[in-house]
């Protein structure tokens, strides 16, 4: 059983963008951390976003980034408070934004976001503008979105996002500067823009937490539910506890308050779609008779590993007897590691110790018209940045449904459309929940959940937070789909810094930093 709570989400927009400013940049300034998310306008070939080569992929994410737009940036920081042991103060903001230059909108897109709640009248008549590439006019000065990304990065502070290549490769073309040819470039600017460090919680939920899957919603519920189920057990251990900024008068006309109820022990039959519970979507959306019910997943993750671990006990017992166990493995999905899944950006699958395969059923059944690397693809994009696949919006939308459950877990799990009537009624509730589900504000609030849950396990006990406290695995090291090892944000000996950010890095930090890094190459020589 999990802990009720109620996450308020500003919402930002060009009417009151000036006036919340202030508040902004103090949760920014005083953060332990800040995690994001972004909505996007389109991804553009989805085959080219999962090249072998790396460098391909880079160049294919930035053709992407230099034609589309992100349609909302939400934001959440995090701030450990000092008097109460694994306690944050949490302010989650959700921007509504608009490109002011030309930019390409997928169908897909649009047909995905107005499902779930994403309202193009508001974004088009309030979004707060901005251009992209490089600073144009008085972009350097004021208050406007570029300004706001400055004041990220003078903050200094450690950077969380969830698959999150293709959030950082909008987010610069978008806010910061042109990008450059080069990933090894790229990787070498990051570096020093974010000298605090970037983490990944895809990667961590891997890795870290190796949880039996790790797109977003999994996630989340999943540390959710442990550090409920810790609380109960162990009261003197280390858990995380969370606060909230109470809004009143007119700024709590802003607010969305985003209920997360707890979720209850699920009894009978656990009729769990392996496809969803695996990669985070399935094929046949909303009509597939099997639950899509994330607490029913993780359930029946948690049962599988107990029978797992009683098998072990008794072929242990046997072995020492003398004497085989004939019993046939549970039919079970394997670590999540080893699968691909659905949030931003392309999602992995290792090839050398992958689960059944997206154009085999769990049971080994071919599934007609599918591709693995499609699929991979769609699960990031769907969980990430809005963005449909076009082959498969429905397991789009089955996702984002599920998404609300995140959000309201008063979702039962979907019968096996036992009469036409029962069939329909349900259909209707889902369509209703279905509106205003998708926000890059929660996003933001369920990456930077699980990341302080992580960080919470792996505490180093009396030291205050650091970069080098947080996760220090994890430290640097961004999800890549298809790949056994991550993508490093490191500056190498062998690439250097774009000019285009020298020049932005001289704004947000004067003179003195082109001067200092020069000296630093010639003392190296």
């Amino acid at each position: 059983m999990t802990s009720s709570m109620i996450v308020p989400v500003i919402d930002v927009q060009n009417d009151n963008f000036k006036e919340l400013w202030p508040a902004m940049v103090l949760a920014i300034k005083t953060a332990s951390f800040i995690a994001l998310d972004t909505e996007l306008s389109g991804l553009g070939s989805r085959k080219a976003l999962l090249a072998e080569c790396i460098e391909d992929r880079y160049k294919a994410i930035c053709n992407a980034a230099r034609t589309r737009s992100i349609l909302s940036l939400g934001f959440a920081c995090f701030k450990k408070l000092e008097n109460k042991d694994d306690t944050y103060l949490v302010q989650v903001y959700n921007l509504t934004l608009l490109c002011s230059e030309e930019y390409v909108i997928e169908p897909q897109s649009v047909q995905f976001l107005v499902q779930h709640g994403f309202d193009f009248n508001k974004q088009y008549a309030e979004g707060v503008p901005y251009l992209k590439g490089n600073d144009k006019g008085g972009d350097s000065h004021g208050i406007n979105m570029r300004m706001l990304f400055v004041e990220l990065l003078r903050a200094r502070k450690p950077l969380v996002l969830h698959n999150g290549l293709i959030d950082m490769v909008f987010l610069y073309q978008c806010f910061y500067a042109h990008l450059p040819e080069k990933l090894g470039t790229f990787t070498a600017d990051l570096s020093q823009m974010f000298p605090a460090g970037i983490y990944d919680t895809k990667y961590a939920t891997e890795y870290e937490l190796r949880f039996a899957a790790s797109y977003l919603e999994y996630a989340y519920k999943k540390c959710k539910l442990d550090n409920s189920k810790s609380l109960e057990v162990d009261g003197n251990g280390h858990h995380l506890f969370l606060e909230f900024c109470k809004y009143s008068g007119h700024l709590s006309s802003y607010v969305d308050f985003r209920p997360c109820l707890a979720g209850s022990s699920l009894e009978g039959p656990l009729n769990v779609c392996q496809r969803f519970s695996a990669y985070g979507w399935c094929p046949n959306g909303s009509q597939c008779p099997l639950s899509h019910d994330t607490d029913l997943i993780i359930q029946h993750d948690e049962k599988n590993q107990v029978e797992k671990k009683k098998k072990r006990k008794r072929k242990r017992k046997n072995s020492s007897q003398g004497n085989v166990d004939f019993e046939g493995a549970s039919e079970n999905k394997q670590a999540h590691m080893e699968l691909e899944d659905g949030e931003q950006g392309p999602d992995q699958v290792i090839p050398d110790s992958k689960p059944p395969p997206a154009t085999e059923q769990v049971d080994g059944t071919p599934v007609q018209g599918s591709e693995s690397s499609e699929k991979m693809i769609t699960e990031k994009v769907e969980e990430g940045n809005g963005v449909a696949e076009p082959q498969a919006v429905s397991a789009d939308e089955e996702i984002k449904t599920d998404k609300e459950k995140v959000e309201g877990n008063d979702v039962s799990e979907p019968q096996p459309l036992a009469t036409s009537d029962a069939a329909k009624k349900e259909k209707s509730k889902r369509k209703k929940l279905e509106g205003g589900s998708h926000r890059a504000g929660f996003d933001a609030f369920m990456t930077g959940y699980i990341f302080s849950y992580a960080a919470t396990l792996t505490e180093r006990v009396g030291e205050p937070p650091c970069s080098e406290s947080w996760l220090p695995e994890c430290l640097n090291k961004v999800y890549l789909s298809g790949k056994s090892v991550p993508m490093h944000i490191v500056k190498s000996t062998f690439s250097k810094s774009s000019k285009a950010h020298m020049h932005k890095m001289d704004i947000v930090w004067g003179k003195s930093f082109s001067s200092s890094v020069a000296s630093k190459a010639e003392g190296t020589v």
